[in-house]
């Protein structure tokens, strides 16, 4: 109450990054967007052919790594290029969501403290005023309106430096996340890419047939 209504949004805000704060952390837990020994897994499933549509599907339901590894699966038969192009087309898509609400995030440290600080020019203002209509009276009260004033700055430091320290946090971590789904993704492509190459090489008129 001391900040006076300037106070609201900066609440508002608050309540905003700790939902935000919460769910960034559960989502981008590492086991739930690179589920250990999965990579492998899928790579095990390439070389037997153990794949089939509705085998694929359950893996694009799995995690983001499982997303972006079946969008490879999905285009096998096709040239290398082919492949890279759909698993960096997905990866954008995957990349997206895992940077939800991050801009929310850095938008919120950014405008919480001029909303404090706003909260303190109208405070300021209002006792001035004041002081106009009525004289300075007693200095320990001036002196206590202007720390009210203050109250709002303070509040939206408070809220804003957090928020930012996870911002920056998440960032890092979606980065971090993404070289990971990379390295799994590669290990796939070249995998493909050797079944491939061994196909073509085994196949009538193939490289077989020429080495002879």
């Amino acid at each position: 109450m001391a900040g006076g209504w300037a106070l609201a949004p900066i609440l508002v805000c608050s309540a905003m990054a700790l939902a935000i704060i919460l769910e960034r952390f559960w989502t981008l837990r590492r086991k739930a967007v690179i589920p250990p020994e999965l990579g492998e897994q899928v790579r095990a499933w390439a070389r037997t052919r153990k794949l089939d549509p509705s085998h694929i599907d359950t893996l694009s339901k799995n995690s983001p790594l499982g997303e972006l590894l079946a969008a490879a699966l999905n285009v096998r038969n096709r040239p290398r290029e082919i492949i890279k192009e759909r698993i960096e087309d997905t990866g954008r898509h995957v990349v997206h969501r895992l940077e939800r609400f991050l801009n929310t995030l850095g938008t919120i440290a950014l405008i919480s403290p001029l909303l404090g600080l706003l909260g303190t020019v109208i405070g300021l203002i209002r006792m001035f005023l004041a002081v106009m209509v009525h004289g300075i009276g007693d200095a320990q009260q001036m002196a206590g309106g202007i720390g009210e004033a203050l109250v709002c700055t303070a509040l939206g430091l408070v809220v804003a430096v957090p928020a930012y320290v996870f911002h920056r946090f998440f960032r890092s971590k979606v980065a971090g996340l993404v070289v990971g789904m990379e390295k799994e993704a590669t290990s796939l492509l070249d995998e493909l890419a050797a079944q491939s190459a061994a196909e073509t090489a085994a196949a009538p008129g193939g490289t077989v047939r020429a080495v002879r």
